[in-house]
Parts: C-alpha cells; sequence; structure tokens
C-alpha cells in the first residue's frame, strides 16, 4: 500500500511522530509518499512533485490538526482517497485520534479493521455579471462576514430559484453537517451529526430576532446574492479570502464527489462532543 503522508511542519513534535510512522511503515510493509510539504521529515520516503501526488497514493495521512485535514481534503480534489486524520495536539473534531494512536492505526490500516465515515463537501461559485469567476471546495463551511465597512450588509437568499429572504445581518455561513461545529455553532448554529445528508445555513448577528438557522437538504441549490452597498470577505474552510461587493453571487451545490474518513472502530462522534464541548454527565 502507498500511504501519501501530509503533516504540519509548524508543529513541534512533528519530527518525531513521522519518524515513527516510518518505523511502523517499515514494519508493515507500506511505501510511504510525501511531496515538498513533508519531505524534510521522512527523506527516506519516495517524493512526487505536488500535482503527481494524489496519483501515487491509495491512502493519505494527515497529521497536524484539523487545519490540516481540510487541506487535505481539498488538495484531492474529489479524487476518491480515503484520509486518516492524527491530531498532533488536543483531540480535533476531523482529526479523530491522538499521535500516541499513530501505530494502532497503522495496524488497523494492515488489517482493514477500520471504520468509513462519508463526508459530503460543497462546491461554490461565484459569480460576477453572468460570469464564473471562482469556484471551490469547502469540506466545512463557507462563511460571507464582515470586510472594509461596519456597515448591515444585506444578503439576499434562494434555495432551488425561490425566495427565502433578504438578510439583514453582519455575514451568512454555509456549512456541511462536518462544519457544524466550526463557525455556524459559535454563531448560534445547530450540532449536526457529520455523516447527515444536509446544508446548514446560519446568519451572523442577524438584525430581526426571528432570524434561525436553517437546515436545507444537500441535493438543494442555495444563491446568495449581495445587495446594498457593503462589501464582504469570503473565507472557505478558514483559508481562503475573497473580497466580494454588491453584484456578486454565489452558487452552492453538493460537489459530485465528497471525502472518506478513516478512522477505529472503536472511534465515537459524541464521546468527541463531550470532551470538546465540556458536556457533563452520563456518557452511557
Amino acid at each position: 500500500m502507498r500511504i501519501g503522508v501530509i503533516a504540519n511542519k509548524k508543529r513541534a513534535d512533528a519530527g518525531i511522530v513521522l519518524k515513527r510512522l516510518q518505523r511502523k511503515a517499515e514494519e508493515l510493509g507500506f511505501s510511504l509518499v510525501t511531496c515538498e510539504q513533508t519531505h524534510q521529515f521522512l527523506p527516506d520516503a519516495t517524493h512526487v512533485e505536488p500535482n503527481e501526488f494524489v496519483h501515487s497514493i491509495d491512502l493519505l495521512m494527515a497529521l497536524g490538526g484539523d487545519g490540516t485535514l481540510l487541506f487535505c481534503a481539498r488538495l484531492l480534489n474529489g479524487a476518491k482517497i480515503p484520509i486518516f486524520g492524527i491530531n498532533l495536539g488536543n483531540l480535533g473534531f476531523l482529526t479523530s485520534l491522538r499521535e500516541e494512536e499513530l501505530e494502532k492505526a497503522m495496524d488497523a490500516i494492515a488489517s482493514g479493521d477500520v471504520r468509513k465515515s462519508p463526508r459530503t463537501m460543497m462546491h461554490c461559485k461565484v459569480i460576477h455579471e453572468g460570469e464564473t469567476i471562482r469556484e471551490y471546495r469547502a469540506l466545512n463551511d463557507l462563511v460571507l462576514s464582515w470586510g472594509s465597512s461596519v456597515r448591515i450588509a444585506n444578503i439576499e437568499v434562494t434555495v432551488d430559484n425561490r425566495p427565502v429572504t433578504i438578510y439583514a445581518c453582519d455575514g451568512l455561513i454555509v456549512s456541511t453537517p462536518t462544519g457544524s461545529t466550526g463557525h455556524s455553532l459559535s454563531a448560534g448554529g445547530p450540532i449536526v451529526h457529520p455523516e447527515t445528508t444536509a446544508f446548514i445555513m446560519t446568519v451572523i448577528c442577524p438584525h430581526s430576532l426571528s432570524a434561525r438557522p436553517v437546515v436545507i437538504p444537500e441535493q438543494s441549490k442555495i444563491r446568495i446574492m449581495l445587495k446594498g452597498s457593503k462589501e464582504l470577505i469570503l473565507a472557505v474552510d478558514g483559508q481562503s479570502g475573497l473580497p466580494l461587493t454588491p453584484g456578486h453571487e454565489l452558487e452552492i451545490v453538493r460537489a459530485d464527489h465528497g471525502v472518506e474518513l478513516l478512522t477505529l472502530p472503536s472511534y465515537s462522534y459524541f464521546s468527541v462532543l463531550r470532551e470538546k464541548l465540556g458536556w457533563r454527565g452520563s456518557s452511557t
């Protein structure tokens, strides 16, 4: 098996963990493949150019935090390659295993005793004057917020070409279930199990007490139109930033291909929620 490795080089213990990964891979007969981001830590691994990386691997290991895994999901660009996330730090919502479980994860890959978790991704077109000027894929969320002015934004939304409303607000979040515990949760959105087939639309600081998050079938097409005079910034999975002005539109649909995350059979999403959100009470 050819295992691609992407690690967050800024993590203090990344080098140590990758040496452990190398030893375990040799023990199990796995071939490790790296590109520019990680090769300095694994000089004995097969080194390929970034544009060849996805075509050279059977599985991708993301070592870092949730941001590293989001980077990996974008890097795959729809390729049907599963991702195993190992967190080099505090447990994440996406990187489901701690670094001390690395060897256990490698053994599970060798035996095939892994749990597969399919995740929906969004495909977003940015449209101006009828022309598509940018396209993005997002595993977590698309966030329209702030910009160069503190004025109120006016954002018109339609779902399947049917009007929803024009929100007077500070911004708008469209998230997948995977991203429901990110910006959306901070803005008052619901926690949605990541394998649910839906999108969540959450308004940021609405100027109406009746505005509430809306859960929408993932088969729907969401269209967002900027009105008024306020410039906003589009953030995709907390990474890419694009200034948008009134007249810009977003068209959001389910991406043709999502991503498959791997974890151990013992993994529990609700256990992660209890730990990350500090829930108390019975866990039985």
